[in-house]
Parts: C-alpha cells; sequence; structure tokens
C-alpha cells in the first residue's frame, strides 16, 4: 500500500496521538473551569497557543483556534468584509483557484452586495504581485491568496503581495492550509494579517485548526455564546485536539527542512518518469511548488477511472475532477490555469509525504503508465486523437 494524498490529509504522527488520548484521559477538565482540574486544561490549552504562535512567527494572543480551515477562512474574509462596508469599502480581491472555502464564501458575499476581483492565474500556477497591486481600489478591503494551491501545489509571493497590501493599507488574508508545516511561512516576514491552518495536513487531528489575527485586525465572531478565545469563538474548546495540533506542528517544523530535502528529489524523479508518458502534462511550475506535490494532466481518459485502478494497485492518490451532482466537473484550479475540459478530466495528484521510499515512487511511476496505457487502449477519445479525428492538445 501506498499513500500518496496527503494533501487530502496526513495520517496523525504517533507523538500527536499519544498527547491527544493523554489529554483526553488525564486533563479533560473545562478550561473555563476554576477548579484544578479545569486549569490544568487551561494550562495545556495556553501552552498550545505559545507552540503554534512561536511557529510562524506569531505573538499567542493573535491565535484563535477554530474547528479547521475552513471556518478559519470564513471568520477571516466575513470579518474583513464587515470592517469594510462600515468603512464604506466593500471590494474584496482574490484568485480563481482558490480553496471552495474561500470562493464560495465571496460568492455569499457578492449577494450581501459586496464587489469580488478573481485575479487570473497563469499557466505556471502562481499570481503576479503586480496584478494584486493593479487590482486594488480605494474600495478595497481586503485581497485573499492561498500561500499554496491545494490541487497543484504551487507556491505564491505571498511576501511580496503583503508588502503591498501594507503599502496600500489593505488587509491581507491567506490560506496557508497546505503551507504550513511544510515551507517556511513567518507572520511577520510575510506582512500577513490573517491566515487559516487546518492541523489534519501536518499529522494533527481532523476537526481543529487556528486563525492567526494579527493585533489590531478587525475580527467578528460566526459563533455566540460564550467568552472562549476572548469572546472570539465561543464553544468549549478541544483541548485535546488543540494540543494534539500543538504537538505535531512542533514536531514537522523541527524536521521541516530535513523533510524536504528527502521528498524533493523524490518529486522531482516522479515528475520526470510521469513526464515520459506522451501526451501527458506537468500542471504548475515544475520548481516553485510544494515538497510533496506533483500534478499531471493526461490526455484521452478520465481521472476517476485512473484512480480507481491505482487503488486496485494499492496506490492511493486523487484527482482534480470531482463528481457533483452526477456530473463530472473538471477541476476549477486546472481551468484556471488554462487547461481545456477535455484535458483538465484527466488529472492526477500525487502528494508524497516522509517515510516514502524510492521504491515506492518508482512503482508508482510504473503503475501510473500501465494504468494509463490500459485506460487509453480502450478510449474513443484516444482513437480518435490518434487517427487524426481529433487534435492532440498536449
Amino acid at each position: 500500500m501506498i499513500y500518496a494524498d496527503n494533501a487530502a490529509t496526513t495520517r496523525m504522527s504517533d507523538a500527536a496521538i499519544h498527547t491527544m488520548t493523554t489529554v483526553a484521559q488525564e486533563n479533560y477538565g473545562n478550561p473555563s473551569s476554576l477548579y484544578g482540574l479545569g486549569q490544568r486544561a487551561k494550562e495545556i490549552l495556553e501552552k498550545a497557543r505559545e507552540d503554534i504562535a512561536a511557529v510562524i512567527g506569531a505573538s499567542p494572543r493573535e491565535i484563535i483556534f477554530t474547528s479547521g480551515g475552513s471556518e478559519a477562512d470564513n471568520q477571516a474574509l466575513l470579518s474583513a468584509a464587515e470592517a469594510g462596508r462600515r468603512k464604506g469599502k466593500k471590494h474584496l480581491i482574490s484568485t480563481a483557484f482558490e480553496h471552495h472555502a474561500i470562493l464560495h464564501t465571496l460568492q455569499k458575499l457578492e449577494k450581501e452586495g459586496f464587489e469580488v476581483t478573481l485575479l487570473d492565474v497563469h499557466e505556471d500556477g502562481i499570481v503576479r504581485p503586480e496584478e494584486v497591486e493593479a487590482a486594488i481600489r480605494e474600495d478595497t478591503c481586503l485581497v485573499t491568496v492561498m500561500y499554496a494551491n491545494n490541487e497543484i501545489g504551487t507556491i505564491q509571493p505571498i511576501r511580496r503581495i503583503g508588502e503591498i497590501c501594507r503599502r496600500h493599507g489593505v488587509l491581507f488574508h491567506t490560506d496557508a492550509v497546505q503551507a504550513i508545516g511544510h515551507i517556511p511561512v513567518n507572520v511577520a516576514d510575510d506582512n500577513i494579517d490573517m491566515l487559516s491552518s487546518s492541523a489534519h495536513k501536518f499529522h494533527g487531528p481532523k476537526g481543529v485548526g487556528f486563525l492567526y489575527v494579527k493585533k489590531g485586525a478587525p475580527l467578528f465572531n460566526l459563533i455566540e455564546g460564550g467568552a472562549q478565545e476572548r469572546g472570539r469563538r465561543a464553544g468549549t474548546e478541544n483541548v485535546p485536539g488543540i494540543a494534539a495540533m500543538a504537538t505535531a506542528l512542533t514536531e514537522i517544523n523541527a524536521k521541516r527542512e530535513k523533510n524536504a530535502a528527502d521528498l524533493i528529489p523524490k518529486r522531482d524523479r516522479l515528475i520526470e518518469g510521469l513526464k515520459e508518458i506522451p501526451h501527458s502534462a506537468l500542471n504548475g511550475d515544475a520548481v516553485c511548488r510544494l515538497p510533496g506535490n506533483v500534478n499531471f494532466c493526461f490526455e484521452g481518459i478520465e481521472g476517476e477511472s485512473l484512480l480507481l485502478l491505482l487503488d486496485d494497485k494499492g496506490i492511493m492518490a486523487s484527482s482534480g475532477s470531482a463528481c457533483t451532482s452526477g456530473a463530472l466537473d473538471p477541476s476549477h484550479v486546472l481551468l484556471a490555469i488554462g487547461r481545456v475540459h477535455d484535458v483538465a478530466h484527466g488529472s492526477l495528484r500525487l502528494s508524497i509525504g516522509e517515510g516514502i521510499t524510492d521504491e515506492e515512487i518508482e512503482e508508482i511511476i510504473r503503475s501510473v503508465k500501465e494504468v494509463v496505457a490500459y485506460l487509453r487502449g480502450f478510449s474513443p477519445i484516444w482513437r480518435d486523437l490518434q487517427s487524426g479525428k481529433r487534435k492532440y492538445i498536449l
């Protein structure tokens, strides 16, 4: 079995599991309670806040615990929009290949009278800072650009975009769910006002994440009902999950450089091997991408069939295509970088993680080559391409 879908979720680390179970069993008090058991839980909660803040260069008071990245994204965007509305600023800037937690929230805001500019993404999957600056207006209240794309893994010039926003006095948010723990992130150096993250992307538990909010940046509640998180997010904190998140983040950050040094050559070998498949193409820049991300399109096949046959071979991966309401829709990310529908349907995302071996990389390459050849063998589209009835795109 080869797990190559770490961008979807990661296995919890042994250390994170130990922390989570220990806290759940021994420090189960409510951190808002005044007696000793509750105060011990409070201490664990605040230690986790300190540890997480240290990893991203923030102050502990700037960390708000959430249920995950989607909640953090929603709270950041809705807060910035409300702050902008109160000042008569109702324009937001983002990109066409953001996570749906961003795009759907922006659609919600458009229905409420806000104007949204979605910047085009170039073929290399990288946003141009100068285009961000050109889009900023007097009534712009927020720029939100993801740190690294969740499908094609391209890393964005966040520091430069942050500098532009700071110079223009515009709030800057980044969805860093795929970046935290895998590449260096420092909110001060990167000029970030708000940042979202999710524990299960760096070997922590599902259902817990955090939102960084720079001191002085506006934040409004999504959830009412209590004074937890200094009144910013009601609900009894998930202390075992939060503690496990801090353990996982501290652990992966300590070996981040070592992991990257190990994964990048394997990622590049995977790219090299898959490029040998005729009429295939790497999606996104070959170098400016996450250490473990490889995303390819293969002409003449469907991504879902590719995934199912790879699963039969013991390889777990994902596709840019998604089946929604019975209709197969190509990835909005691949369409954003210029892939046409027919090509975008035949996509494959491989997100490798620490511990994968050179032998497993070679097994992935062999298996993908075999499955692509097999699927093309009975594909009417592929027959039309070979006969000249259709023109190759890749």
